[in-house]
């Protein structure tokens, strides 16, 4: 039966209102990250700027932590009652996180009332996450035409690039058109404000959106219960699919939510130069996130995983080291677009990749929470470590050790998981 003239412009409306939900996620992590010393300021006066510093990018992590009980919890109720009512409940939630955080007063207003309810707004945000990118991610592979899962998954990952870009050029704008006091007192809040703004939007698009037909399909709806047992049954392959994710959430949160810091206060460049890095960083992201994502539908998704992982592990240090002996807007620029090519060409191949390993009968809550632990243990915190090492260590460079150390995991992960899938299909092909 040939298809409608209709479906190609159908599947694209269908990727345009299922990741913009993904957007409002990464647009809100990002300013966070972003704004971190003007937040710390604000919200976690201490005695000396790196313990300011310190205590903003814990909070910033802290939401991490509440991704692995969302992934579960959600991720459960995901698959159990559809693709589409699940994303509404999330965006729900990262929308009550994100007002929560823009309508906060300062610590001289309301005192420890503050940090407190700021960690409140990250840690509903961070729950809704658990499982906005494995709905997101489950939803695009099962619409997704045969042969063509990779490009189509690359775009969960793309729509949080455009996040960076808007937001970068954002405060762009804000940076040209006030002074640094100013953005220090309330402009820094102008960016969140525009995200609570675009929430209505989202909750028109998301609520139009159909359910996906492989869900519609399915006759079994597990349990809460049967979604853990499951869980419980596939423990290995959780735990090596986070392994997986670990190289993708280290270098993206170092290239785009860390940079802009990085570039300020470490390199000592210009936050002009800083966010100017960041947004074309985010435009590298999302011109190679589909490319890889076509790529590993051609080649396979283990040799663009292998290639990856070993050209980071062989080249992280050596790039910051460059940029941490000779720092410079082109040299910034230079070394996170080769990170961004390495970031972005595996993330293309490890989307799909992971949707594929877990059991179909849990898949949201499965990839949510192997991608949920990864960001927890080690995305979440890269802000955080990076500043530390770099403290600990007196290395400019000591971020790239943070960073190899999640690909190492990511190649022991990927070689593990795909011998283990040979041994299964010779099995089942035995007589």
């Amino acid at each position: 039966m040939p298809a409608s003239p209709n479906a190609p412009r159908s599947k694209a409306g269908a990727v345009f209102r299922v990741t913009s939900g993904n957007f409002l996620e990464q647009f809100d992590f990002f300013l966070f990250g972003f704004y971190a010393t003007q937040i710390a300021g604000a919200f976690f006066p201490a005695s000396s700027e790196f313990a300011s510093l310190m205590m903003t990018f814990a909070v910033f992590g802290a939401g991490f932590l509440m991704r692995p009980l969302g992934a579960i919890v959600l991720g459960a109720y995901i698959d159990d009652v559809g693709r589409r009512k699940g994303l509404i409940v999330t965006l729900s939630i990262m929308a009550s996180g994100t007002l929560l955080i823009v309508l906060v007063p300062g610590f001289a207003t309301i005192g420890y009332w503050a940090p407190v309810l700021v960690l409140i707004g990250r840690l509903l945000q961070g729950f809704s996450a658990g499982a906005e990118l494995g709905g997101v991610s489950v939803y695009l592979a099962e619409m997704a035409t045969p042969g063509k899962k990779g490009f189509y998954t690359s775009w969960q990952s793309g729509s949080q690039q455009v996040a960076i870009i808007v937001a970068a050029a954002l405060g762009y704008a804000l940076n040209q058109s006030l002074q640094p006091l100013q953005i220090s007192e309330w402009g820094w809040r102008i960016p969140f404000a525009v995200a609570c703004l675009i929430i209505p939007f989202i909750f028109f698009l998301r609520r139009n959106l159909q359910e996906t037909e492989a869900f519609e399909q399915r006759t079994h709806r597990p349990t809460m219960k049967q979604v853990l047992a499951t869980l419980a049954q596939n423990w290995s392959t959780v735990i090596a699919g986070m392994m997986m994710v670990a190289m993708t959430t280290s270098a993206f949160y170092l290239i785009t939510v860390y940079a802009p810091t990085f570039g300020k206060s470490v390199l000592n460049l210009s936050t002009t130069d800083a966010l100017l890095v960041t947004l074309l960083v985010g435009v590298s992201n999302f011109i190679w996130l589909p490319i890889g994502g076509t790529l590993s539908d051609r080649i396979g998704r283990k040799p663009m995983l292998i290639a990856m992982t070993t050209l980071t592990i062989f080249t992280a240090y050596p790039a910051l080291s460059y940029l941490a002996q000779a720092a410079s807007f082109a040299h910034m620029l230079e070394v996170l677009l080769w990170f961004s090519f390495l970031y972005a060409m595996y993330n293309g191949a490890m989307i799909p990749a992971l949707t594929e390993i877990m059991p179909a009968e849990v898949k949201v809550a499965g990839f949510s929470l192997a991608y949920s632990l990864a960001t927890a243990l080690f995305g979440g915190f890269t802000p955080a470590m990076s500043t530390w090492l770099i403290h600990e260590t007196g290395d400019k460079a000591a971020p790239a050790y943070w960073v190899s150390f999640a690909a190492v995991c990511a190649l022991g992960a990927t070689l593990i998981l795909y011998r283990q899938m040979a041994v299964r299909a010779r099995a089942t092909a035995q007589p």
